[in-house]
């Protein structure tokens, strides 16, 4: 039995996920929590390589169906080497990102079967469902908008996922608030469309309600 928590951050494209993910890791941190923060894909080498594949659109000649699957890999094998690993320890878990975020992507918005994609997931997570989910949301436009500045900022060129149309980033923010509501007892949703240091402490009470670190 894993001693530690699971929290995921869900969300599309510029709605604050891994701001709002470290800020959440510094306030348990100072509650003395060990805390590992990770994202997906990605958190091991070969995820890593997968999250470079996926982003820069190179699996996409094959298909939404081929991406689910490199992803699912990635995911069985962060889970093994990282995740597990670190609730068995007695440690908080935070990952950017997590199985919803295939059932949005390659599902809500890439148009796969939601039973295949459970299949899939069944198969790499078991029972390894996170404890808490916190779920951003913003208005499609507004959050693109974000995602593209932070990119143009830092002088990177948009990748595979915000060069799409705005809408599937509409399908997106749909498939989002639609898992939400079907798993209301793990999912919480926040909007993000507001300054980011009042939803942290927003989510910071949730999470001390929720969980009592």
């Amino acid at each position: 039995m894993a001693k530690g928590k699971f929290i995921t951050f869900e969300g599309g494209e510029g709605t604050g996920k891994s701001t709002q993910a470290r800020l959440l890791g510094a306030r348990l941190e100072e509650a003395g929590r060990k805390v590992v923060l990770t994202r997906e894909p990605g958190g091991t080498k070969g995820a890593e390589f997968v999250r470079d594949l996926l982003k820069s659109g190179a699996i996409e000649p094959f298909g939404t169906f081929a991406e689910a699957v490199a992803i699912t890999a990635a995911r069985d094998d962060h889970l093994r080497q990282v995740i597990e690993p670190a609730l068995a320890r007695g440690e908080w878990v935070i990952c950017d990102r997590f199985s919803d975020s295939t059932l949005a992507y390659q599902g809500g918005a890439g148009g796969i079967d939601a039973k295949l994609l459970a299949a899939l997931d069944k198969v790499a997570v078991g029972t390894s469902v996170p404890n808490l989910t916190i779920v951003l949301d913003a208005p499609a436009g507004q959050a693109l908008e974000r995602a593209r500045a932070r990119a143009s900022e830092a002088g990177e060129e948009g990748d595979r996922f915000e060069d799409e149309d705005i809408e599937y980033h509409e399908k997106l923010r749909a498939a989002f608030l639609a898992i939400a509501r079907r798993n209301r007892k793990r999912c919480l949703v926040f909007d993000t469309s507001r300054p980011a240091d009042r939803v942290s402490v927003e989510i910071w009470k949730a999470v001390v309600k929720r969980l009592k670190p």
